[in-house]
């Protein structure tokens, strides 16, 4: 069963998001909350798996509250769902500890799917999304590299010669499916190398993954 938690300031969203979630099987939103210190103590006490946040609220915002409970060891993955196709909410929500974005005007199945995707481990972003983040973070690898560079080559070394290759196909936004064709593998295969890349790196999900790469120069711009 995934267990979910809604945040949203507005009761009616959080009635249509929990009418939605509650008709795929194994989905059971446990807890609500309409602001982001309210969520926070929420995601102490019920541990959901995924958390469904809205970014504009009273009392604490969300992109606050994401950072509070992915600072504080949470185990939820948190999903941004917002009315605004802003940049300045996308990177302050990934650099926060977000595993997903999506904007509030998606289909109902895209929210369904979402969901399955952070309850997975995977990350949630669209394709287009998914450039802006590879744009964005190659531009500035070569600058972040130097300062971080002496934490990169021991968890790098950690890596087998398969998982170094998966992490360069990570970064250039390469989907399980595409890394399978492209590598001759299982997805499933791909799917435990990616889970080893995660956990030798540190960082929560292909998202960060992406971002560490670029940030230590592992991958370089336009590579």
């Amino acid at each position: 069963m995934t267990r979910i938690l809604l945040v949203d300031d507005q009761s009616i969203v959080r009635v249509g998001f929990r009418t939605i979630l509650e008709t795929e099987p194994g989905f059971e939103v446990v807890g609500e909350a309409s602001d982001g210190k309210v969520a926070i103590e929420q995601a102490a006490a019920l541990q959901p798996d995924v958390i469904c946040m809205d970014v504009q609220m009273p009392v604490m915002d969300g992109l606050a509250a994401t950072r509070e409970i992915t600072a504080g060891g949470s185990g939820a993955a948190v999903m941004i769902l917002t009315t605004f196709d802003r940049d300045d909410f996308l990177f302050e929500a990934i650099d926060a500890g977000a595993s997903g974005f999506l904007l509030k005007s998606s289909e109902a199945e895209q929210l369904i799917e979402a969901v399955h995707a952070l309850a997975r481990g995977d990350a949630l972003l669209s394709p287009a999304v998914t450039r802006r983040v590879i744009e964005r973070y190659a531009g500035q690898g070569a600058a972040a590299a130097a300062p971080q560079a002496p934490a990169a080559p021991s968890r790098l070394e950690g890596l087998t010669e398969r998982e170094r290759e998966v992490l360069m196909h990570l970064a250039r936004g390469r989907s399980n499916a595409e890394m399978a064709a492209e590598l001759f593998l299982g997805e499933a295969t791909i799917k435990t190398h990616v889970s080893n890349v995660l956990m030798k790196l540190g960082v929560r999900d292909r998202i960060h993954a992406v971002i560490w790469a670029y940030e230590h120069g592992v991958v370089a711009p336009g590579s």
